[in-house]
């Protein structure tokens, strides 16, 4: 299928982001404002291209180091991981990762996911089923560990010093072990009733939240005892749950439907206490715990949604924009400022949050 058409050009408009600073490649940014649908406030966008493949960067899973304050931007068809200074706009190229060529005109898939662990950054590559540990600080990548299956989403797990990789191709989730840097290796395969899709760590009570994507289920997992604690039924329909996120305060697990978010009460048998409409085609979403704003980008819709989420659970949506068609992922930093992937057009859409 050929990509989207690109959206209309961007009025120029002073970018809160600085421009790129490295000498190798300097992302372009411009800035827009986006009208919401019928209240304010107003979402200001610009674009962040990316370099290689020309019109298409295939993006998946992102990462956040809030340390170093890096953005981490798998490039699946470029073969390489782009590394983005979220406050100067300085990006950095990784390369060393394998590229898998796909029968039928399709497009070539590479690194697509990302997770941040103690002083590295796991990479996960669909063109060889590895994970490879790459150093936060040098940016150069260690050691890899092989898996029998292609990985998709990646979380660290700090008390078990563990890697939980999704590998929804043999309905399981993978456990490698990641306490020598130097040595990652396999230590378990949970199977699944289903295809494991999104996760998120509730990491204080060691509990991991994924969804099975073919059977509308999401799951409540021990990290430690590796069991399924808790099986709820979000009610997203046939073409089922997608990503999740989580809040720690309130022990609340934001599930992503296809066209709606909603929030479920893991602490309370996974009673629903709210809900809001996207549009079509969402995937992985986000959730901002100091703005308490949860973030939805809809492919279909081409429209990003921003909730607010009170005290009792309920969304209101409080701001929305128009993105581009397929633009189905969002990471947010610390700020609230979001970022979604816009793979068609081979750049990132970055916006900030409502005032």
């Amino acid at each position: 299928m050929p990509p989207p058409p690109a959206p209309p050009p961007l009025e120029p408009t002073p970018s809160a982001m600085p421009a790129a600073t490295s000498s190798a490649v300097a992302p372009a940014a411009s800035a827009s404002t986006l009208p919401t649908s019928s209240q304010p406030p107003s979402l200001t966008m610009r674009t962040l291209a990316l370099p290689g493949s020309p019109g298409h960067v295939t993006m998946d899973y992102l990462a956040i180091d809030a340390a170093s304050k890096r953005l981490w931007v798998p490039a699946g068809n470029t073969a390489k991981v782009d590394v983005i200074d979220i406050e100067t706009g300085k990006l950095t190229e990784v390369t060393g990762f394998k590229l898998l060529d796909k029968p039928g005109g399709k497009r070539p898939v590479g690194p697509s996911s990302a997770a941040i662990g103690e002083g590295v950054v796991y990479i996960g590559n669909r063109a060889d089923n590895k994970i490879c540990v790459v150093d936060a600080s040098s940016l150069k990548i260690g050691a890899c560990v092989a898996l029998a299956s292609p990985p998709d989403g990646l979380q660290y797990v700090k008390a078990t010093r563990e890697l939980w990789v999704t590998t929804p191709n043999d309905s399981s989730m993978t456990i490698v072990d990641v306490a020598n840097r130097a040595a990652p290796k396999v230590k378990s395969t949970l199977k699944l009733d289903g295809e494991p899709e999104g996760y998120a760590l509730d990491d204080a009570r060691g509990i991991f939240y994924t969804n099975l994507e073919n059977k509308d289920r999401t799951l409540a997992i021990d990290v430690k005892s590796r069991k399924v604690l808790s099986t709820w039924k979000p009610e997203c329909g046939e073409a089922g749950p997608r990503g999740v996120a989580f809040d720690a305060q309130h022990r609340w697990l934001f599930v992503a439907c296809t066209t709606r978010v909603l929030t479920m009460d893991v602490g309370n048998d996974g009673k629903i206490l709210g809900s809001f409409d996207t549009g079509g085609g969402v995937d992985n979403i986000d959730f901002a715990p100091a703005k308490r704003l949860v973030y939805a980008a809809a492919g279909k819709a081409a429209t990003l949604t921003i909730a607010k989420v009170d005290d009792a659970g309920a969304l209101t949506v409080v701001a929305t924009g128009p993105t581009s068609p397929g633009t189905r992922v969002v990471i947010v930093d610390e700020r609230g400022r979001a970022y979604v992937a816009d793979s068609a057009n081979g750049r990132l859409l970055v916006v900030d949050a409502p005032q």
